[in-house]
């Protein structure tokens, strides 16, 4: 009895986990593809799966009919025979041909794949025709650099639908990977080198998911790895040059408005400054940049890639960040704030805004 409680207990977790793992939403699935990248990656594991499926399936009902047709009836032990070449050149062959078709389409695609030719073409301005932007990962944040455009933000990836988009990728201090699931991916950020791809977004998938994909590190980094997201605004090519044009446009910090605000842009000043940026431009070296940017804090859709974008979660945010990222570097490196400058400081950050 205890044996088959046991067993109860165990088919009941298995079929939960089979329920839960179709569990998620499509901005987070690489089983529903946003983009060329994507849609090559999923039409070849569906691809290797019908294969290997197949093969299970063959197998399966030639074992079953050998067990029934062949079963030993009596003590009488049947004749020996050698292998039958035939069917040894079929099982050999056979197995030759589905690997031909599935290597195929895999060499094809890595090889389209792997093209980043463009994004090293230089033009007579010294930029590249294609749009590139340098991705930096650090612990646990995200930077995005837009050479061609000359400025740098970070936590949100803002990229045009219908084009390609390359990609420039390393880590500032431990191994991390960029991964945006629904789109393609994913690629490891070394410290040694710069690993380099493409990705397109599809318009009318983008337009579903609401402009808003997600993306996050697939290598373990350190405690808050998890915690170590990012969102993805993929607009129109219009509203990215306005985008992009925006923010080229902001060559001074955006001044406080309120009195309250004043004040926080005061403490900024005194205690972040050092770390956190608040213009666009991409003339501080890396080492310099030690947090993310935040020129446009304001019109971002998540406070430390995983808040809610309001000043309560802003608050807690800076009131204790070892609470919701451990490990990070920003904790202990400013002074402790009361609630008036607590206020004041989250008033002048939700206050910079580029787009209205």
């Amino acid at each position: 009895m205890k044996r088959l409680a046991k067993w109860r207990i165990f088919s009941l977790f298995a079929g939960l986990t089979l329920i839960l793992s179709g569990c998620g939403k499509p901005f987070l699935s690489a089983l529903q593809p946003a983009g060329e990248v994507a849609q090559t990656q999923y039409d070849l594991m569906l691809l290797s799966t019908a294969i290997m499926v197949g093969v299970i399936l063959a197998v399966t009902v030639i074992f079953i009919l050998v067990m029934v047709r062949f079963r030993r009836k009596d003590e009488k032990i049947p004749q020996q025979v050698e292998g039958n070449h035939k069917l040894e050149i079929i099982w050999t062959v056979i197995p030759i041909l589905l690997l031909l078709v599935l290597a195929v389409p895999t060499v094809s695609a890595t090889f389209k794949l792997a093209d980043v030719s463009p994004a090293e073409k230089k033009n007579e301005e010294g930029k590249t025709d294609a749009l590139v932007i340098n991705v930096r990962a650090n612990l646990y944040w995200w930077e995005f650099e837009y050479p061609n455009q000359e400025i740098v933000t970070s936590q949100d990836l803002v990229v045009p639908t219908g084009q390609k988009v390359y990609f420039n990728l390393k880590a500032s201090d431990v191994k991390h990977s960029f991964w945006i699931p629904a789109v393609g991916g994913k690629i490891d950020t070394n410290t040694e080198n710069v690993n380099k791809f493409w990705l397109e977004f599809d318009e009318k998938a983008a337009d579903e998911a609401g402009n808003l994909f997600y993306g996050k590190c697939a290598e373990l980094c350190g405690p808050s790895h998890a915690l170590m997201d990012f969102k993805v605004k993929a607009v129109s090519k219009e509203e990215f040059k306005r985008w992009a044009s925006d923010m080229k446009a902001v060559e001074e910090p955006v001044q406080a408005e309120t009195a309250s605000a004043q004040q926080g842009q005061e403490i900024f000043n005194e205690s972040c400054i050092g770390c956190h940026a608040v213009t666009p431009t991409n003339t501080a070296p890396e080492a310099a940049r030690i947090g993310p940017n935040l020129t446009n804090f304001g019109d971002r859709s998540r406070i430390a890639g995983i808040l809610d974008h309001n000043e309560e979660d802003l608050k807690n945010w800076l009131r204790d960040p070892e609470e919701y990222k451990p490990g990070n570097k920003m904790t202990g490196k400013y002074k402790e704030l009361n609630e008036e400058e607590l206020d004041a400081v989250a008033e002048y950050l939700m206050g910079l805004k580029v787009q209205e």
